[in-house]
């Protein structure tokens, strides 16, 4: 112990005296420090100055680890300063751990040093696990100077160590994510960063500065750098030589791949289970939705019919953070980029009520049909691209909507948020069994368990509804429809759907309830409903019945757009396509192959036996808002020729066409569609604390509600949306 004390303490006043050990490192990485500042942005502060922290800790781990220990020690030995040694009763092992721990002593300044900067210049909030992040840069910087040493005990001459280290060095510096995220590489390039150790410490930094988590809950990360320094020392003593003319063959430099096993194992668990792809996909989302923003000069409509002229809004940490009634502070006092927006409008993102994201909605032209996930994944992009942040599925196949819910929500996906109203509770026979009615026994039964539930008595209705609470649906939707003479349903009993409708509000969830004509509205009402879907499209609904739906706050959602849709297919035109914002986030392909088919074929049976008015479905729209009932907006997408992405700014349009005011309109995609989806307290208004997911058009929707399709920006969660690469990977 002396002994390796004495070492450290003259290896410390040797590098101190040395000017080269003094630049590398601090002046160094500072230089890359304010390098890195500039280039992401940093003089904001907050998120981009966490990534450049993270992206100098990892540089300056890298060089101090493989240059300084690899290249030191090689330049020792060849220089006969190691042969002194050899004459002295000392072994190997205190001139190693000198080594790794003189190193550690002189680099860990040099965080600090970062981090004092980053708080003073930048104003970026100190480390909330400081001590965390202490013990795992220390890790990191012993973990790769023993890997420096095992390069050093390898190498046979200087020339040899370089090449070792620029091998180990240069993948590591650009692959690992500490200069270029992981998440914008191309596949191949994601999947070698996995057998990068550099990775791991990367990712390690990232949560202890982002998430401030403490180094449990990275567990393998911490394994494999502490598993290295162990395999790095006794591999390093073991190979030590004292002189330089002591050659190692050269099979010997296999021993490096000895050190690097830990991270071996790791990369091809993680080549298989892709899991820390996906963990640096969230981490990088997370670090753009952190960026602080002043959006200025914008007209601000809060959701809830409040509307601000010329004011600001300022986003932190994927929260609004503030709203100002005028053009806000200047952007350099609140450490924010600014974003002018004279002229456009800032609401909140728009909100699909009812959507089936497993129906395309037209015919054909989807390359992605045969999988049927990566093709849901692909319509909630092209809504978020749209301008609409939620949506929510009244009707999909369980498993597959939960598991899509999930990867949006954890960010491993981009695309609008999915809320999960379903399976469809219906009656057997009833409708929604239709389209497993020619089945196969065991396909139906498979597909039923995904799509319906079909309870035969209100104890049973009961049962499932808790069982799907259980699962993680949002809320519950069932069907009163018997259909017309030559397309006609079971109707569900009442007393189902009653029971339907009080084990939901038990269990705190929104029942939905599929309506057909005006009975099924009115006793859907009665039985407890929470809010009405379609209305009727073919009688009119009693005064009665609007009145006792403003009475209970039963919402409204009349879906215009599937009777027009409908009335379309009757007479073959195909104009619902030509809408410009649906041609640029529908797939062109869909669009191409649906007009064909509605040109050209005669429309499906069902659609010319349906009666259906316009007139009778817009006159009870206009009538429940009259009547003081709350309505909220939902499109139908994914039924014939409605097709997904900007469907309910179509819908919103159909309102104001039909009598609505386009504030009314409106409010009715945001704050009111919020309330059905039961995400009011986060989503759907403009307003301090909630979430940062808005939407700025060009023009005031509130006087033409047309400028809804005209997006300039979106914003989901704080991350400013690169809308021309949501389609890149699906």
């Amino acid at each position: 112990m002396k002994a390796t004390l004495a070492l450290i303490r003259l290896n410390l006043r040797l590098a101190l005296r040395e000017r080269s050990v003094l630049f590398f490192n601090y002046v160094f990485p500072l230089i890359f420090f304010f390098a890195f500042g500039q280039f992401f942005g940093a003089r904001t502060g907050g998120s981009p100055m966490t990534r450049v922290i993270a992206t100098v800790i990892v540089i300056g781990t890298l060089g101090s680890g493989l240059f300084g220990a690899g290249m030191r020690a090689v330049i020792e030995r060849e220089t006969g300063i190691l042969r002194r040694y050899k004459v002295t009763p000392i072994t190997p092992f205190p001139l190693l751990i000198s080594s790794i721990v003189t190193g550690w002593l002189l680099y860990i300044p040099s965080v600090g040093l970062m981090i004092v900067l980053a708080h003073w210049i930048y104003n970026t909030p100190w480390p909330a696990r400081p001590v965390s992040l202490f013990l795992l840069v220390s890790l990191g910087a012993m973990a790769f100077r023993s890997l420096g040493l095992i390069i050093a005990s390898v190498a046979n001459s200087m020339a040899e160590s370089n090449i070792l280290i620029q091998i180990l060095y240069m993948p590591m510096l650009f692959l690992s994510g500490a200069t270029l995220p992981i998440s914008s590489m191309p596949l191949t390039a994601q999947m070698i960063a996995q057998f990068l150790p550099a990775s791991y410490l990367n990712s390690a930094v990232h949560h202890v500065l982002i998430r401030s988590q403490g180094l449990a809950t990275n567990p393998e990360a911490i394994g494999a750098l502490i598993v290295t320094i162990a395999l790095g020392l006794f591999l390093s003593s073991r190979l030590f030589r004292w002189e330089k003319d002591e050659k190692l063959p050269r099979q010997a430099k296999a021993w490096v791949l000895v050190v690097l096993l830990p991270f071996l194992m790791l990369g091809i668990w993680q080549a298989w289970s892709r899991d820390h792809i996906h963990e640096s996909t969230r981490l990088d989302r997370e670090l753009r939705r952190n960026t602080i923003r002043l959006i200025r000069g914008a007209n601000i409509y809060s959701g809830d019919g409040a509307m601000i002229r010329n004011g600001a809004v300022l986003l932190k940490d994927g929260r609004i953070a503030e709203v100002f009634p005028d053009r806000g502070p200047d952007p350099e006092s609140v450490n924010a980029d600014p974003l002018e927006a004279a002229g456009k409008t800032v609401i909140p993102g728009l909100i699909d009520t009812h959507v089936h994201l497993s129906s395309s909605g037209g015919w054909g032209g989807e390359r992605e049909d045969l999988d049927l996930r990566r093709t849901m994944d692909r319509r909630l992009a092209a809504y978020l691209y749209s301008g609409v942040t939620a949506v929510r599925s009244a009707g999909d196949p369980t498993s597959l909507a939960l598991e899509t819910r999930r990867s949006i929500g954890n960010a491993s996906a981009i695309g609008a948020e999915l809320f999960l109203a379903g399976p469809l509770f219906t009656a057997p026979g009833g409708r929604g069994t239709e389209t497993f009615r020619s089945a196969p026994a065991q396909i139906k039964q498979a597909a039923e368990q995904e799509f319906v539930r079909l309870p035969q008595s209100a104890e049973q209705a009961r049962q499932q509804v808790s069982a799907l609470k259980a699962e993680g649906v949002d809320g519950i939707k069932a069907v009163l429809d018997a259909g017309v003479p030559g397309l006609l349903f079971q109707r569900m009993d009442l007393s189902v759907l009653r029971g339907i409708a009080g084990q939901a509000r038990a269990n705190g969830l929104r029942l939905s309830v599929h309506t057909g004509d005006a009975r099924d509205v009115a006793d859907a009402v009665a039985a407890g409903a929470s809010s009405i879907e379609h209305g009727s499209f073919r009688d009119a609904i009693s005064d009665a019945t609007f009145a006792e739906m403003a009475r209970r706050g039963v919402l409204y959602s009349p879906t215009l757009g599937a009777v027009e849709a409908i009335l379309q297919l009757r007479e073959r035109k195909s104009d619902l396509l030509d809408r410009s914002l649906l041609q640029q986030a529908a797939p062109p392909e869909l669009i191409a192959s649906t007009r064909k088919a509605v040109q050209e074929n005669a429309p499906p049976a069902w659609v010319t036996a349906l009666p259906v008015s316009w007139d009778i479905a817009a006159s009870n729209l206009v009538r429940a808002w009259k009547a003081g009932v709350t309505l909220a907006a939902g499109s139908d997408a994914g039924s014939p020729l409605v097709l997904h992405g900007p469907a309910i700014q179509h819908e919103v349009e159909l309102w104001v066409k039909a009598g609505i005011p386009a504030e009314v309109a409106l409010r009715a995609a945001t704050a009111n569609a919020a309330r059905v989806l039961g995400a009011s307290e986060r989503i759907g208004r403009i307003q301090k604390g909630l979430e940062a997911t808005l939407v700025i058009v060009d023009g005031d929707p509130t006087q033409d509600i047309r400028a809804l399709e005209h997006i300039s920006a979106v914003f989901f969660q704080g991350e400013r949306i690169d809308r021309a690469d949501l389609f890149d990977e699906k």
